[in-house]
């Protein structure tokens, strides 16, 4: 009996083999998972597979999710059948439909899974072409509205100036996270220190090697920490250039590339991306005067008598984007924008792996403030550089601030000079990452036979650090070059090549998995992924089998490449989701063929290269079964590493630079307010060492007006000899300003300047007349500023929208509605749209207006302040903390010499206040209203964008004048 049944159990597990084995050369056509290639054989990779168990599959895999009670009935009435082959027979023919279900249910629900996907991408967004103006859309039924490349690129650009006619260029790329230097990167060493940094710092030096470009600074953290090389704590670092044969004979008078590292956070700590985003404005700060001493250096150098200020400002990555958006509204030049990897994918596939809550998710990655960024990142941006269509129609399609649809009908009107309503879009340009050509393959030639193997003294020492793994090292190599992170799917590779004898027996598997010490010393995640790979090759006893060094330097992944190329292997990248993949490229660039994931960019690049096979990450017997195919099939092998040697050029530095300059110029001029002649404002601001900004939004007027007075009155002295001066910030209008003070018995003159409007307007008060009795006080407004900030100000169009959207706020009680927002000419300005709020309880929360404003594309800041009893709309450049910046380059003030007096709670714009050089105090006392609810309401928590214990900002008990001197003396602001 036991015979019996072991003898049936094997013929089970073997039926089922065989069933699941042609199930799958059925299913797959013997493609690899879709790279192309026959196959009509069935997979012979199913078979001997360690501990693969074909019943247990069947029972897991198939058979789950069908009702048992049919299983039972057609299983029971196979045993009622008298006759072996009978029942035999019943029991092919339930296990057939069983495996034909599966299959056409998992078919079934993958094609239902993409075009739900598809729809959501492609679909219009029906609020936003409901809310708009029926004129936007007359007449779209053109070409322009349907042509992609309306609302975006692709990597080659038409009817644009030669690279070669470029006037002088300064050009300002920002990347703040990680470990950032020009030679030995290393590259792996910690989750921020991959490829990004690899990219931009190559992309500052191809820059700079183009014709027409002066100079390109890459802006970065200095880092001081201990265990860190002291290179990352030197302000500056010259980047040798890259030579291009094309460029090389039009190169002229070129300055260079620099890394400029910019102090900001703790001073003697690293710090994650996650937690940099305290100290962001801190960092905006230091570049602003940076870039204004550079701005001046190069007018002087190259002799053109002004300040050359940069043509772009380009964020790399969500906290860079925050920067390049200050920045480029502090200057008033173009942004650019390249994401490298979204925020609300990656939330997206955290929350589909379904380990995190939301809320976990966003404690460890920080995410909502990530997304808040990106979206920030859209408004603010001239042109957002993708690397690939799907990175458009399927990542930014799901920001408020994007929509493929809407930014293809407002290209088309501008295209054709339409009006627009106020409403606008970033241009979206597709331009592939470059790789750098200086060390092609000399291995082999084009045929891929290889040339006279060189000594062995003349080996790369990683080879033989490598090699040493290996039982059999002149095995093809297959590679794999990831940080040991989830998401690059390393363990599904490791059992791919685990449990497929074949492909054990055919070759090797080296796994470069960054740098390491030991893993109790890795983050828990990273430690986590490289424990499970070593589990699994102890259980699948690989030793002699698998390579995974502890350490290499960033030049010698090319050697590595070299490698795996002379002994005919291949390169592969599984992750679960690829944004782009320049290892894919270098890979090419050796004559290394790939297998890669068929989710995201390498779709794109295989297209163009055709130098592999594409895969499901998350089928291993795929991966397994494509990696068998590349290197037994030796004339695949050889026509992949063909294609890919002769289309590489295609993702080359030079071919990158070309489009990217041309889209550059392209770009209308902007010139910062400060370097116009045409406003000639005297103001006392200019010769003030000090300033005191006042900003309590917490007060009532009667306590606002008592703060005022206590704090000129505390620096009585030092405002007397004009060393220090005062700036009021607040979101009254300057009318309100003037009866503030004047009912209080002050002179507007003691201030130098008014910030009014929540930061859209900025005043200058004076005295005209000859005698104190016949003069009179006035207030300049600074029209270089309102210029400055007006940049895709929707003005009019804006203003309509708002005056319907706010019609729509309405009271409910019973069946009666009432409406509690009103249109407020009388506060209202020409770059500040101000409304009336009856009931602050019925506002929205501020994220879901703000939202509503990016779905409408419409640009701008939403701010409600006055305890909620008053919304302000203005420019998307314009703010409070922003004309402070402003008022800082234009008369020469230091930040660090600058005091903001705020209270306990504020406008809802008051984290702004914070972040920066300048120094905080804090009034805490009974004068503070209770913060409304709608300022409580965030994306994010607060501290997550105010570092609450730096050293700048301090707190005071009460607004007397005793205690404002000790506080701002503490400070450095002198007071006698």
């Amino acid at each position: 009996m036991v015979g019996g049944v072991c003898g049936n159990d094997n013929w089970i597990n073997s039926y089922l083999d065989a069933i699941l084995d042609a199930g799958k050369a059925a299913s797959s056509g013997g493609g690899g998972g879709g790279g192309g290639g026959g196959g009509d054989r069935p997979s012979l990779l199913l078979r001997e597979r360690g501990h693969f168990s074909p019943a247990r599959y069947f029972v897991e895999e198939v058979i789950t999710g069908y009702d048992e009670t049919d299983l039972y009935k057609t299983w029971s009435r196979a045993n009622a059948m008298r006759s072996p082959q009978e029942r035999n027979t019943r029991l092919e023919n339930m296990t057939w439909r069983i495996w034909n279900l599966a299959r056409k249910k998992k078919e079934a629900e993958e094609a239902n899974r993409l075009l739900k996907r598809r729809l959501e991408t492609e679909k219009p967004r029906p609020d936003a072409a409901a809310e708009m103006s029926e004129d936007l859309f007359e007449g779209e039924k053109g070409e322009d509205a349907g042509d992609a490349s309306v609302a975006y690129g692709d990597s080659s650009a038409s009817n644009t100036p030669r690279i070669s006619s470029i006037d002088k260029l300064y050009i300002v790329l920002i990347s703040l996270h990680g470990l950032v230097r020009g030679e030995n990167m290393e590259l792996g060493r910690d989750s921020d220190t991959s490829g990004q940094v690899k990219y931009v710092v190559e992309l500052a030096k191809a820059l700079s090697s183009c014709p027409g470009v002066y100079r390109v600074d890459l802006l970065t953290r200095q880092i001081l920490a201990p265990n860190y090389d002291r290179g990352y704590g030197e302000p500056s670092e010259t980047l040798l250039p890259t030579s291009f044969k094309n460029f090389k004979h039009e190169r002229g008078e070129n300055s260079g590339a620099y890394i400029i590292r910019i102090p900001f956070g703790p001073k003697d700590k690293y710090l994650a991306k996650e937690h940099l985003w305290p100290y962001v404005q801190e960092f905006v700060d230091g570049a602003l005067s940076h870039i204004v001493h550079m701005s001046k250096t190069i007018g002087e150098e190259i002799g053109c008598g002004h300040p050359m200020w940069p043509s772009v400002i380009h964020g790399h990555y969500a906290s860079a984007g925050v920067a390049a958006a200050l920045l480029s509204g502090a200057l008033n030049v173009h942004m650019v924008f390249t994401g490298h990897f979204l925020g609300r994918d990656k939330l997206e596939g955290l929350l589909k792996q379904g380990k995190q809550t939301r809320e976990e998710i966003n404690m460890t990655y920080k995410i909502m403030r990530r997304i808040e960024a990106e979206e920030l990142s859209l408004d603010a941006s001239e042109i957002v550089i993708a690397s690939t269509r799907q990175e458009i129609e399927e990542q930014w399609n799901l920001y408020d601030g994007f929509e493929v649809m809407l930014a293809r009908k407002l290209r088309a009107r501008v295209k054709r000079g339409a009006n627009c309503y106020g409403r606008y879009m970033p241009r979206m340009v597709i331009i592939p990452p470059g790789v750098e050509f200086g060390h092609m393959i000399q291995d082999f030639d084009m045929n891929g036979e290889e040339d006279s193997p060189s000594p062995a003294s003349e080996d790369p020492p990683i080879w033989s650090e490598i090699m040493r793994f290996f039982t059999n090292p002149r095995k093809p190599l297959i590679l794999a070059v990831a940080r040991p992170y989830p998401e690059k799917n390393i363990t599904t590779l490791v059992k791919a090549f685990g449990e497929c004898r074949p492909l054990r027996e055919l070759a090797n598997l080296t796994l470069i998995m960054g740098n390491r010490e030991a893993i109790s010393k890795m983050s828990n995640m990273s430690a986590a992924v490289l424990t499970s790979v070593l589990t699994l090759i102890d259980e699948y006893d690989l030793y002699g089998q698998v390579a995974y060094p502890k350490h290499h330097k960033h030049s010698e992944v090319l050697d590595i490449y070299r490698l795996a190329a002379r002994t005919k292997g291949a390169f592969v990248n599984v992750a679960y989701f690829e944004q782009f993949g320049v290892t894919l490229i270098e890979a090419a660039m050796h004559g290394l063929p790939v297998i890669a994931t068929k989710n995201g960019a390498p779709v794109e690049i295989h297209q163009v290269l055709n130098n592999g096979l594409l895969v499901d990450p998350h089928d291993q017997n795929a991966i397994a079964d494509a990696l068998y195919k590349l290197l037994s099939e030796k004339q695949l092998w050889s026509r992949c590493r063909e294609n890919g040697l002769k289309n590489i050029h295609q993702f080359s530095w030079p071919e990158h630079c070309k489009n990217y300059l041309s889209r550059i110029l392209t770009l209308s001029p902007r010139y910062p307010a400060f370097a116009s002649n045409e406003d000639q404002i005297e103001a006392p601001i200019r010769g003030r060492k000090y300033i005191v900004v006042i900003a309590v939004d917490s007060a009532s007027k009667k306590d606002l007006a008592c703060i005022i007075r206590n704090s000129i009155e505390a620096t009585r002295t030092e405002t007397s000899s004009g060393s220090t001066g005062f700036v009021l910030s607040t979101s009254l209008t300057i009318s309100e300003i003037h009866s503030l003070l004047i009912s209080a018995g002050m002179v507007p003159t003691d201030f130098d300047a008014f910030i009014c409007n929540s930061g859209s307007d900025l005043f200058y008060p004076s005295r005209t007349g000859d005698s104190p009795s016949t003069s009179r006080v006035t207030f300049a407004l600074d029209r270089n500023y309102q210029s400055h900030i007006e940049y895709h100000w929707g003005g009019e169009g804006l203003r309509k929208y708002l005056v319907k959207w706010a019609s729509s706020v309405v009271e409910r009680r019973g069946r009666m509605e009432k409406q509690v927002i009103f249109e407020d000419s009388e506060h209202s300005s020409t770059c500040c749209l101000a409304f009336r709020v009856v009931n602050p309880n019925y506002l929205p929360p501020l994220k879901e207006l703000q939202k509503l404003m990016r779905v409408q594309s419409l640009r701008c800041h939403a701010l409600y302040n006055h305890s909620a009893t008053r919304l302000s709309v203005i420019p998307i450049h314009a703010s409070r903390s922003q004309a402070i910046r402003y008022l800082s380059v234009r008369w020469g003030i230091e930040l660090p010499n600058v005091a903001i007096l705020v209270g306990e709670t504020g406008d809802s714009d008051y984290e702004e206040l914070f972040g920066g050089l300048h120094k905080t105090v804090v009034l805490k006392g009974e004068f503070n209203t209770p913060a409304n609810r709608i300022h409580t309401v965030r994306r994010y928590p607060l501290q997550d964008v105010i570092a609450l214990d730096c050293s700048n900002i301090v707190g005071v008990e009460g607004c007397s004048t005793d205690c404002m001197r000790s506080t701002l003396e503490k400070l450095g602001i002198p007071t006698k």
